[in-house]
């Protein structure tokens, strides 16, 4: 963890919360799948982390495991991280993160669905950054183009696309079709109405 002191208070309650959100087992299959996608880029081994919330984040912390992730998943010569380097410096290692985030963007995760630097760097709220890897697996898996390395039932399937196209003769079917949504008046009439203006009868 970064060298933050002791939350007190609200704080303390709200980051109690967000702690209470990581999910043990999500991170073993994430780390599963980053040993397996990072034994596949051609460098050196990446080293198992500790097990636990503070491993998890002490290993992803200085953005070298995640550039070369993001780099695993594009086709050799294409890396969009071009220089990967192991740093003790804060401000090298958040570099790092931001670049493998902004990657991940441009890769087709939503902005919404990414999480920010510091959550990370400063483990400030790590199932962020669970659910961030875990939409770039799902997202990998969707777009089939042979890189994701692992098992896709790790990850949930993402949406496809169901394009429709229909003719013209069809749209112009359409048009005069009267949907049930619209309303009906069959069997309507005024029978019992009053006119507007005259005092209810009150018997």
């Amino acid at each position: 963890m970064a060298n933050r002191g002791p939350s007190y208070g609200l704080s303390r309650e709200v980051q109690q919360k967000i702690d209470r959100q990581y999910d043990p087992e999500l991170e073993q299959v994430l780390v599963r799948w980053i040993l397996a996608q990072c034994g596949n880029d051609g460098g050196s081994a990446v080293a198992q982390p500790a097990p636990g919330r503070d491993g998890f984040q002490q290993w992803l912390k200085d953005g070298t495991v995640l550039c070369r992730l993001i780099n695993s998943l594009h086709p050799r010569g294409q890396a969009p991280v071009a220089k990967i380097q192991a740093s003790a410096m804060a401000f090298k290692q958040m570099e790092q993160i931001s670049q493998f985030l902004q990657t991940a963007e441009r890769y087709g995760i939503a902005a919404t669905d990414i999480c920010q630097t510091v959550y990370l760097w400063e483990g400030k709220n790590m199932a962020c950054v669970q659910r961030t890897l875990m939409n770039l697996g799902s997202l990998a898996v969707a777009k089939g183009d042979g890189l994701f390395v692992g098992d896709p039932n790790w990850f949930p399937k993402k949406s496809q696309e169901n394009r429709r196209v229909f003719s013209e003769d069809k749209l112009k079917e359409g048009q005069s079709v009267i949907g049930l949504q619209m309303g009906t008046n069959r069997g309507a009439s005024q029978a019992g109405m009053t006119g507007y203006g005259m005092p209810r009868q009150i018997l």
